[in-house]
């Protein structure tokens, strides 16, 4: 048995997760070339290597022929006399199999052979890398900072490094070099250099995918994420719905004292996060998403998916949000163009008719009593 070959390979499938079969496949396709480089051609050389002990035989096969002058080519003809001494049951015209002794290679043969087993090892590696992270694609991983590149920096993930580009940076985070952070795959690309790893810190999956790993109820799906929307680096607000009756969706992913949501506030660097429950009532749903605001009514068109929202006065600001942000992300969130505007702007409107938004809003107040309860406390579902 040969045990230096096999604990080589033992090694080289363990760190690198290369199988033999393939590190075998090399070693003869290695054997092949160092022939070809010794005697000019190898078409006619067989490799054979043991799986189980590695012990390896390599052979030419050649035709027997009558005598020394009818030999035209060393390399596929043998002359009958020299064929006894190997077999002596050899006859002219039989295919014979002539070992070959590989320490007879010569030093330029033998590299070229060593810089084949090599170079199939880096394509099996940088194969073995790709697949391993294009399975976690659209996935968030945990990575360490290395360093800047220009205004892009370089990610460690492991086995392979990633870059997360200016244009995915949250604009206020700055990291210094070992820190460890997370970050969302974009894509996995295969190159001749090795896979080239994307990621970014500005993406809406990223909170989703943060919010899968600390909410159980979000794992096992008894929860689910129905819309995020996100600004990265300032607010992100997702709808959240509970396939249990008897499971709160808004207080699993807040977690006992704020716990599960503070960790993923710790991780975006502060970034605030408002939760709100999910309802197939668009008026229902815009109302819950423009918290921590109170409605005084809701008019939603699903045709047009335009809503018109009616607020206090004194409550119009924070509705909108600063700069729109509230407005903008509540937009996103529902999918709804929305129109916010205070009691007093809206009786001052052309053709408004107080009465049929307090109409359309007594409707789904009576189906929406369970969400009195939490904006009456609006920031149950903020946090910073």
């Amino acid at each position: 048995m040969n045990k230096e070959l096999m604990e080589a390979l033992d090694i080289l499938e363990k760190e690198k997760e290369i199988s033999k079969e393939t590190l075998f496949e090399a070693i003869e396709n290695s054997l092949l070339t160092a022939c070809r480089n010794h005697f000019g051609k190898a078409d006619n050389i067989k490799v054979e290597i043991n799986r189980e002990t590695c012990d390896f035989l390599v052979y030419a096969e050649k035709e027997v022929v009558e005598n020394e002058e009818d030999v035209e080519d060393d390399c596929m003809q043998i002359a009958l006399e020299d064929a006894k001494e190997i077999s002596v049951k050899a006859k002219v015209g039989d295919l014979l199999h002539v070992e070959i002794k590989s320490k007879e290679f010569g030093r330029i043969a033998t590299q070229n052979a060593k810089n084949v087993i090599l170079q199939k090892i880096r394509e099996e590696e940088r194969s073995v890398i790709y697949n391993q992270y294009y399975e976690k694609e659209k996935d968030v991983v945990t990575g360490i900072v290395q360093r800047y590149i220009g205004k892009s920096i370089s990610i460690n993930l492991g086995k392979a490094d990633a870059m997360l580009n200016e244009n995915e940076q949250v604009k206020r985070e700055v990291f210094r070099p070992t820190e460890r952070i997370k970050v969302y795959i974009l894509e996995v690309k295969n190159t001749p250099r090795g896979p080239r790893i994307n990621v970014s810190r500005t993406h809406p999956e990223l909170v989703k995918r943060l919010f899968e790993s600390e909410v159980t109820e979000i794992k096992d799906g008894t929860v689910e994420i129905k819309s995020i929307a996100r600004e990265a680096g300032s607010r992100t607000k997702i709808a959240v719905w509970s396939n249990n009756p008897n499971v709160d969706a808004v207080g699993a992913c807040v977690g006992m004292n704020g716990a599960r949501v503070n960790a993923i506030v710790e991780e975006l660097r502060g970034e605030k996060i408002d939760i709100v429950n999910w309802d197939e009532n668009p008026g229902n749903l815009i109302q819950n998403a423009l918290s921590p605001a109170k409605i005084v009514a809701v008019f939603a068109d699903p045709d047009d998916k335009t809503a018109k929202v009616v607020v206090p006065d004194y409550q119009l600001s924070l509705a909108i949000g600063k700069e729109g942000q509230n407005a903008r992300l509540a937009a996103r969130l529902t999918g709804y163009k929305i129109d916010i505007k205070s009691e007093t702007q809206a009786k001052d409107a052309p053709g408004f008719r107080y009465e049929d938004y307090m109409d359309e809003y007594d409707e789904y107040e009576e189906e929406a009593e369970y969400e009195e309860t939490y904006e009456a406390e609006p920031d149950e579902g903020e946090y910073e």
